[in-house]
């Protein structure tokens, strides 16, 4: 039987939970397990989880195959360096020396990773900062091209008003075309009533 060390779906919609469990790889996601070997939150914000290390790896020795994010969490918890210690033949003193090591480096990677975290929220504060003295400053100065204009605009109008003054006449005139089509009408009417007293 081909076992596998995989995941385990509970809890509800929109809130996963996680048991690591060994089960048959045939079986389904959410299907019988063989046995319970920890648990997996990843809704919690430092994804907290639990491992029985001793199961884990009483499975691993018997050919059980861990999934991606099994693996994951070994890592995390040292126990994927453990079995790689354990594979290459070291005994127990010498693999307990090298887990100290790597204990060791974790908590410095963590460290770096806190300070990592700090300095960018620190570094996001600034900068939101500076964007409202920016914001604070753009209708300042936006106010002040304001006033400047006004002037220019004021001077704008007599100018228009020169233009203006030259576009009247040519309007008369246009007028004056007007009537005289009219005066030509009116003596066409007249001639057409001279027309009819006559006929009369």
């Amino acid at each position: 039987m081909a076992t596998k060390i995989r995941l385990k779906r509970i809890g509800r919609r929109n809130r996963p939970f996680y048991r690591v469990v060994v089960m048959d790889s045939r079986n389904k996601r959410d299907g019988a397990a063989i046995e319970e070997l920890g648990w997996f939150n990843p809704i919690d914000q430092e994804k907290t989880y639990s491992l029985d290390e001793h199961r884990i790896l009483h499975w691993l020795k018997t050919g059980a195959q861990p999934s991606d994010a099994l693996h994951n969490l070994m890592k995390r918890s040292g126990l994927a360096h453990r079995w790689h210690l354990m594979q290459q033949g070291l005994d127990e003193k010498e693999i307990e020396k090298e887990m100290k090591k790597w204990a060791a480096d974790r908590e410095e990677t963590l460290k770096r990773r806190a300070e990592k975290a700090e300095e960018k929220a620190k570094q996001a504060k600034l900068n939101k900062a500076e964007k409202k003295k920016a914001e604070e400053e753009k209708p300042a100065e936006e106010e002040a091209p304001k006033e400047e204009e006004a002037p220019a605009e004021e001077e704008k109008p007599a100018e228009e008003e020169a233009p203006a003054e030259e576009e009247a006449p040519k309007e008369e005139e246009k007028p004056a075309e007007e009537e005289a089509p009219a005066e030509e009408e009116a003596p066409a009417e007249e001639e057409k009533n001279s027309e009819e007293d006559n006929s009369k």
